[in-house]
């Protein structure tokens, strides 16, 4: 009788067991739910709130505000065929990529003053405005006539008999001559927009195949226009600065900082002719009004504000935007080694699809609060200056976010947020050098009119430039004298925020160091 109650109550204990399991599990479940429902609506408000008080202060967030509009396609200088010869065999011309690559495009718009390949320890040292220095064009000419490496003999055409330095090299770079002028046509239609698919989810992988074709081309476009210059042939000399100018303005619409910066790069390059003809007194006086005229058009103050809202919308937003949809690629897309849309391994893969969308929310909101609040603010289009001190600000505030611990809302930060100041110091120092340049050029053109440079600068305005800029750095005029040789220094105070007396900074190997010294333009003694 025992036997039988106690296995009777058995019976009833093990569907009560059973019950509790699946209790505690339903538990466990709307627990795992109500977890993943307040992290996500957490992340998601939090998000949504700091957005809706930026747009009500004017800011966007979306990618229709940084995407540059569409042009026409008989006035798009980037759809012309030299031009278009430098992205079609990896993409097309609505900007989808080409998979596998079209191996029978040629591109016409590569050019390069050296050879295609050989040690780049025989290249020969380009002159550096910055520095003072002119080019060596002896050392073109014998980089040209006599190759290291005999299987580069050919590649640039060479006089039977040693001519002076200036007729060796532009006959070596008239193996470009077709191209150039295909593309000084090309130049003449009125706006510029590359087909970059701005549309596509993983928005850091745009293709960009067009930025290193125009930067070798401002090299040769700068070697041919110094040349000319030694020729006495002036005004074509002026007509390849035009022709660089125009392909650094070809990307100005692009809202992604490597453009910009390539930008730059192709206005530091077109400067040394600008400046060799000025050192010399080669230009016109015509001629400098055509050059002051085509530096005008030049802000990178503006295009910095470009740069920093297509790399807050497009790179920060898009790659958040993408991992929402597609957390199993959180480590492909921040290794060093992984591609976008490989697949890793399963269990790594379930662990990333177990991070709520909220803590994504968290993370751009942290990625997004410096860029607005810090970076955005630090060049002041009205008043014409940046602010290294506040630049130094941002990225200390930034370093030290950095060194806290991590947590689910920050653990993409790290990884993300660039330090962005360095781009900053390019940008205002791009725009001091076109700044620099102009003054350069009113100067001349004082020197032309009355057999000296002025003992201030306040005798150019405005007859010889329409406004003097001032130094983009502190909002002060420009640092200029005259020296004992009849020649002048002008300078800003660079990024040191210090009068430096114009003395320009350099690394230990003797390159310019734009954080360190004054940004300065003189030309060498006599």
């Amino acid at each position: 009788m025992k036997n039988a109650d106690e296995n009777s109550q058995s019976i009833w204990k093990k569907p009560w067991k059973g019950r509790s399991a699946v209790f505690a599990l339903a538990c466990l479940v709307a627990l795992v739910a109500l977890f993943y429902a307040e992290e996500d609506w957490r992340g998601w408000h939090a998000w949504q709130k700091f957005k809706h008080e930026w747009e009500a202060k004017g800011e966007r967030f979306d990618r229709a505000s940084v995407i540059p509009p569409t042009v026409p396609d008989d006035q798009n200088f980037a759809l012309t065929p030299i031009v278009a010869s430098s992205y079609l065999h990896v993409m097309d011309k609505s900007g989808h990529q080409i998979q596998p690559p079209n191996t029978n495009v040629i591109d016409r718009l590569k050019m390069n003053i050296y050879n295609d390949s050989g040690d780049s320890k025989d290249w020969p040292t380009n002159g550096n405005w910055q520095k003072s220095a002119p080019t060596d064009l002896t050392g073109w000419q014998q980089y040209y006539r006599n190759p290291k490496d005999s299987t580069q003999t050919g590649e640039f055409p060479v006089a039977p008999q040693q001519q002076t330095p200036a007729d060796d090299v532009l006959l070596a770079l008239s193996k470009y001559d077709s191209a150039i002028e295909e593309l000084r046509q090309a130049s003449r239609l009125p706006d510029s927009r590359f087909p970059l698919e701005y549309d596509r989810e993983d928005t850091w992988a745009i293709l960009l195949p067009h930025l290193t074709d125009l930067r070798g081309c401002a090299w040769v476009l700068q070697l041919r226009a110094i040349v000319e210059l030694q020729n006495g042939q002036s005004e074509k000399a002026l007509e390849d600065v035009k022709l660089s100018l125009r392909l650094a303005d070809s990307v100005h619409t692009e809202p992604i900082l490597i453009s910009p910066l390539v930008r730059i790069a192709i206005l530091q390059i077109t400067l040394q002719p600008v400046w060799e003809g000025l050192a010399e007194h080669k230009w016109s006086d015509a001629q400098l009004v055509a050059l002051d005229q085509e530096l005008a058009k030049l802000d990178f103050l503006a295009d910095y504000k470009t740069a920093m809202r297509g790399e807050l919308v497009l790179c920060q937003g898009g790659t958040f935007d993408y991992l929402r949809h597609h957390s199993e690629q959180f480590s492909s897309l921040f290794s060093e080694s992984g591609e976008s849309g490989s697949a890793p391994p399963l269990p790594e893969r379930i662990l990333y699809h177990l991070i709520p969308s909220g803590w994504f929310y968290q993370n751009q909101l942290r990625c997004a609060r410096p860029m607005v609040e810090l970076y955005l603010p630090l060049s002041d289009v009205n008043r014409e200056v940046i602010s290294p001190a506040a630049t130094r600000h941002a990225d200390a505030v930034i370093e030290a976010d950095a060194k806290r611990h991590r947590n689910p809302y920050n653990f993409i930060e790290k990884m993300l947020l660039p330090a962005l100041g360095a781009a900053t110091k390019k940008f205002a120092c791009g725009q001091e050098s076109v700044d620099l340049a102009r003054v350069g050029c009113a100067l001349e053109r004082y020197r032309l009119a009355h057999g000296e440079y002025p003992e201030s600068l306040d005798a150019l305005e405005p007859q010889f430039i329409a406004k003097l800029p001032h130094d983009i750095i502190n909002g002060q005029p420009l640092h200029y004298r005259r020296t004992a040789d009849g020649q002048f220094v002008l300078y800003s105070v660079g990024w040191n925020e210090k009068d430096d007396d114009g003395v320009v900074g350099l690394t230990k190997g003797g390159s310019v160091d734009i954080a360190k010294g004054d940004w300065v333009w003189r030309y060498p003694a006599k």
